[in-house]
């Protein structure tokens, strides 16, 4: 299927489906890291995490689009290019996803992680992109505004990790009635 044939998304369609992803990714840091702790194992509770985060994107990345490539109809062609290329950033994405667990087994605070991470990515998103597919006149054709909101970017990722609010205190266990025995 060429580009040109995909059905359009009329409107901002595709800004609902950005938003999804900054939802999803915005909640990762805090649901892995409460598997992580909940997974009741200092040593390996991280690593039984991620074996649970690599099925539920087998579930995802691989069953729902198998199901809806051959409810579509689509074609089983696969050029070598774009095998190699989206294998890549699946591994790329897995070893993103063990870096977040590795931070906070190394005792990164969660939302630290996640402001450096959510910070630092677009830079080099950014940087990535325009390194391999240079805009028309050349780099000297980038405006300053750009370089600019990469400042801002990094800036607002340092402010968020060094002025983030302090945790509230947890609530405390409730503590079990012993039920004296009855007479019998």
């Amino acid at each position: 299927m060429n580009p040109s044939d995909a059905p359009s998304q009329p409107g901002m369609t595709w800004l609902a489906f950005a938003m999804l992803t900054v939802i999803s990714w915005g909640v990762y840091g805090v649901f892995l890291h409460n598997g992580q702790m909940q997974m009741q194992d200092p040593v390996h509770g991280r690593y039984k995490a991620f074996l649970f985060v690599g099925i539920a994107y087998f579930l995802t990345a691989v069953l729902a689009p198998l199901i809806l490539l051959i409810s579509s109809g689509a074609s089983w062609k696969y050029p070598v290019g774009g095998m190699a290329w989206s294998l890549v950033a699946g591994i790329v994405g897995a070893i993103g996803a063990f870096g977040v667990l590795l931070a906070f087994g190394a005792k990164g605070a969660p939302s630290v992680v996640m402001a450096i991470v959510f910070a630092g990515a677009p830079v080099v998103n950014a940087l990535v992109a325009i390194a391999m597919h240079p805009p028309e006149g050349g780099f000297a054709a980038i405006k300053p505004g750009f370089w600019l909101g990469m400042v801002m970017a990094a800036a607002g990722g340092c402010l968020v990790s060094f002025f983030k609010p302090a945790p509230g205190k947890p609530a405390p266990k409730p503590v079990a009635q012993i039920q004296p025995a009855q007479p019998q």
